[in-house]
């Protein structure tokens, strides 16, 4: 039985959940971050001084063990104009569950009972935290959800206050076999998980092989005109040199009529821009194509781990 740790946020991190949940033989554990103050979340989160709860959310549905009624009324959103409008029922139901029981862990542990949770979901840190930013023109910017707004190069994401990791956050990175980061926004769901000074510590001292899937394309305001050396060279200046072991990119031709409709977006393909790496750099086909949305397949990226795992 192998130790599987996945760390991210958003519905990036989902995608991989999503596959690699049915490997058999491994222990899946997920660290969440809990650093997203935009909309619904955002909005029970200032209400109620809870830690923010919409990545934890996507993560359960996407580790749920089958579809189910309640596994898709989580995503509901409710519109009009009520005091309700804008609100996930998901994120109302565990705001609910924390205040019943008062402790925002107990919350995600008793839900995760009642979707059949495949593996566990650990926030990073129970706090109520506000994610802040520098540019590289030294303007510094408060909050996940302003962060890609202002279309200026990241210089770093930091906490102005001490920030502690989760217990259960720092065991499992302790004791795992293989710690995977990715996929999805770099500087606001991967990065406010570890650069959390405890969690900086358990990857220094944990054996674990540590995997990288890189983002297919850049992401305006956070990622732009980014290589795929440059998401690492990010991942190392926020933590250590040497956190990632190998690398993971798609080999997928992507066509010029589809990027053009990036282009528009201002998102650009993440290329590889060197030959020669101190990390292992592995291609698989990971890649699918939905309407012209270039997508992360969960099945194809269960099959590279699989395939990584012999």
């Amino acid at each position: 039985m192998k130790n599987v740790v996945v760390i991210g946020g958003g519905t990036g991190q989902s995608v991989i959940l999503r596959g690699i949940k049915d490997i058999e033989n491994i222990k899946l554990t997920t660290i969440v971050t809990v650093a997203d103050d935009g909309g619904s979340t955002g909005r029970l989160r200032d209400a109620y001084q809870i830690p923010a709860m919409g990545d934890i959310r996507n993560v359960m549905i996407a580790l749920a063990e089958s579809e189910t009624l309640l596994s898709s009324l989580m995503d509901f959103r409710f519109d009009g104009k009520g005091d309700l409008s804008g609100h996930n029922l998901g994120n109302l139901l565990l705001t609910a569950l924390t205040q019943i029981s008062g402790n925002f862990l107990e919350a995600i542990q008793t839900f995760s009972r009642v979707l059949r949770v495949k593996g566990e979901i650990v926030p990073s840190t129970t706090q109520i935290v506000t994610l802040m930013a520098i540019m590289e023109d030294g303007t510094k910017v408060a909050g996940e959800s302003n962060i890609p707004k202002f279309h200026n190069r990241i210089d770093k994401v930091y906490y102005d206050e001490k920030v502690y990791a989760t217990k259960r956050a720092v065991s499992a990175i302790t004791n795992a076999d293989y710690i995977i980061f990715g996929i999805g926004s770099l500087y606001t769901s991967i990065l406010p998980n570890i650069i959390i000074p405890e969690i900086i510590s358990a990857l220094k001292s944990s054996k674990a092989k540590t995997i990288y899937f890189c983002n297919a394309m850049s992401q305006p305001g956070e990622t732009d005109h980014f290589t795929m050396e440059d998401h690492v060279e990010a991942l190392e200046k926020h933590t250590y040199k040497g956190i990632i072991d190998t690398v993971v990119t798609h080999n997928n031709i992507l066509h010029e009529e589809t990027l053009d409709r990036y282009r528009k977006q201002d998102s650009y393909p993440i290329w590889q821009a060197e030959n020669e790496h101190p990390y292992e750099v592995v291609k698989y086909n990971l890649l699918k194509f939905d309407d012209g949305l270039i997508r992360h397949d969960s099945m194809k990226i269960k099959r590279a781990f699989e395939e990584m795992l012999k």
